[in-house]
Formats: C-alpha cells, sequence, structure tokens
C-alpha cells in the first residue's frame, strides 16, 4: 500500500450503486475508482479479515453477491462500509480506497488464485 503519510488524496464523491453492488470514489486528483463489493469484503482492513500482523490474513469466500447496506464517515480520513452479511468493522482510511482503486485488478487477481489454489469458491 501507498504511504499514507506522504500519500494522500481526499475523495471528492463517495456513491453506492447498490443495483451493481459497486462503491464509486472520486479523488481530488480527478481519479475516479469502480470497487466492487466483494472485493472490499474479502479485503476489508479489519482485523477480523487482515489478522494483527504480516501472515495472518485470512482468505474470505463465498462473498460473491455481497452487497453494501450503509456507510459511516469516520473522522475527516475514512469510511465504514457495512456488508448486507453483517460485516461492519472494517474502516477504510482515504489512502486504503486510493491504494485499492489503483491496485483493483491485482488484488482481485490474488484473491482468485488463492480460492483456486485452496479449492475454495466465491458462491455461498
Amino acid at each position: 500500500m501507498n504511504d499514507p503519510y506522504t500519500d494522500r488524496h481526499t475523495p471528492t464523491e463517495i456513491r453506492v450503486r447498490r443495483e451493481e453492488k459497486i462503491l464509486e470514489v472520486d479523488f481530488d486528483d480527478g481519479k475516479s475508482f469502480a470497487l466492487p463489493a466483494e472485493l472490499l469484503r474479502v479485503e476489508s482492513p479489519s482485523a477480523e479479515v487482515q489478522g494483527h500482523g504480516p501472515g495472518q490474513k485470512t482468505l474470505i469466500t463465498g462473498r460473491r453477491h455481497v452487497g453494501i447496506m450503509g456507510l459511516e464517515q469516520v473522522g475527516n480520513y475514512a469510511v465504514r462500509i457495512k456488508f448486507d452479511d453483517m460485516h461492519d468493522t472494517g474502516i477504510f482510511s482515504w489512502a486504503i480506497l486510493y491504494d485499492y482503486g489503483t491496485r483493483k485488478e491485482e488484488l482481485w487477481n490474488d484473491y482468485l488464485v488463492a480460492l483456486k489454489t485452496q479449492g475454495l469458491s466465491r458462491d455461498p
């Protein structure tokens, strides 16, 4: 991830497209990202997903149809995403959303490879 202290981008607009299960984020540098709810859920910055240290990340499965129920702003630096599988403990800083947007394809491909390697599925 980019260094959150030197690479500060602030969203100018955040939209949830519920039917498409997409979070759209426009940033102050003109970049816009459409982030699928499934990707955000399986890459949640929560301790439940990321663990408490390096090498502790949990592979989340069965979230192909996960959606976003709502957003809650956290200070001036982040948003908490409330997913319809009741996960709501990840706080997505602006730096994380920007990083996930720039690395969306890499993150998605890594996730698909991990599922395949372990014989797991995106389906519930």
